[in-house]
């Protein structure tokens, strides 16, 4: 199973030297809505919290209420464990790490807050804000999608190099992005909480314009993911009328026909048989065909590299 902890990235962006800091005695096993790098060397004081501004960058836009009257009356009986991580802004400190600490002080009545002072440039702010928010679990599933995504595009990322800094494996990162390929009323469910998130990526491979409808029927828990699985399925694949005239397909190809359509994320339809046939792959957009394209010039350069060795 991949690694959810911190990112070496996240680490040497946040002022620590090695990785290994982490493990450092000047560590605490603490809460994970209290939870923040904490170096040996850094030196914390108190900040009134009127002087403390949210991040403008901060990727999570909705804050459970409950989580955090919850976490504020844990403030209220122990304080604020681990400090928050600010950078001045002028005479006032933009918040790097700890924004829900933040807000149930505020809930919990305090005054002032624990912090460490950093300077960053805004680059950093930016990208250590999205890396921080992408390492928690709470983060709604299109949150983090735009996060990685948007990780990606400023700071130009791979999906490899990307999940390397928020500490999780490149197939999680490109099955989280994913979830941006749906249509926009599918991704308005996941935000809404009425699709999960595994229940939507069964929908990649239905073209947009047929992703509502069936999303619909998996709504609200009305169906487990292996049965909204079985539902796209016969929709891509659905049962011919009985004809003796007709060809039978062998379990092979359709076996094929079903891995092409997970692996190129489209429609995938074989006519013929094991004999003899045409294999036919449906694009949408141009976006579509440039990302077939891609993966059938990437597969061909592995195959060339191989005969070459």
């Amino acid at each position: 199973m991949a690694n959810k902890g911190l990112g070496r990235g996240f680490a040497s962006l946040m002022g620590m030297n090695d990785i290994d800091d982490l493990t450092a005695p000047a560590m605490k096993s603490v809460d994970e809505d209290q939870k923040t790098i904490v170096n040996s060397d850094d030196n914390v004081i108190k900040i009134s919290l009127l002087d403390i501004d949210p991040n403008y960058e901060q990727p999570r836009k909705n804050f459970d209420e409950s989580a955090l009257n919850e976490l504020a009356e844990s403030i209220k009986m122990h304080g604020v464990i681990q400090p928050i991580v600010v950078t001045p802004i002028g005479k006032r400190f933009m918040i790097i790490a700890g924004e829900r600490r933040f807000r149930a002080s505020k809930i919990a009545g305090k005054a002032d807050i624990p912090a460490i002072i950093r300077n960053y440039t805004p680059q950093q702010i930016k990208e250590i804000s999205l890396i921080e928010n992408l390492q928690r679990e709470d983060l709604s599933p299109i949150e983090a999608a735009r996060a990685i995504r948007t990780l990606m595009t400023e700071f130009n990322m791979t999906q490899e190099v990307a999940a390397d800094r928020i500490g999780k494996s490149r197939s999680a990162v490109a099955n989280t992005l994913r979830l941006l390929t749906l249509s926009d009323d599918v991704i308005g469910l996941i935000e809404q909480g009425r699709l999960s998130a595994g229940h939507a990526r069964t929908l990649v491979v239905v073209p947009r314009e047929r992703q509502y409808k069936l999303a619909i029927k998996g709504c609200d828990n009305q169906m487990t993911v292996r049965e909204m699985e079985k539902m796209v399925r016969e929709f891509l694949n659905p049962k011919p009328q009985k004809d003796k005239a007709a060809v039978e397909q062998s379990k092979e190809l359709v076996s094929l026909v079903g891995n092409m359509q997970r692996a190129f994320a489209t429609k995938v339809s074989a006519l013929g048989n094991g004999n003899k046939g045409r294999i036919y792959i449906d694009y949408y957009t141009a976006d579509d065909l440039d990302r077939i394209s891609a993966m059938v010039e990437n597969w061909m350069s592995d195959q060339f590299r191989k005969d070459e060795e």
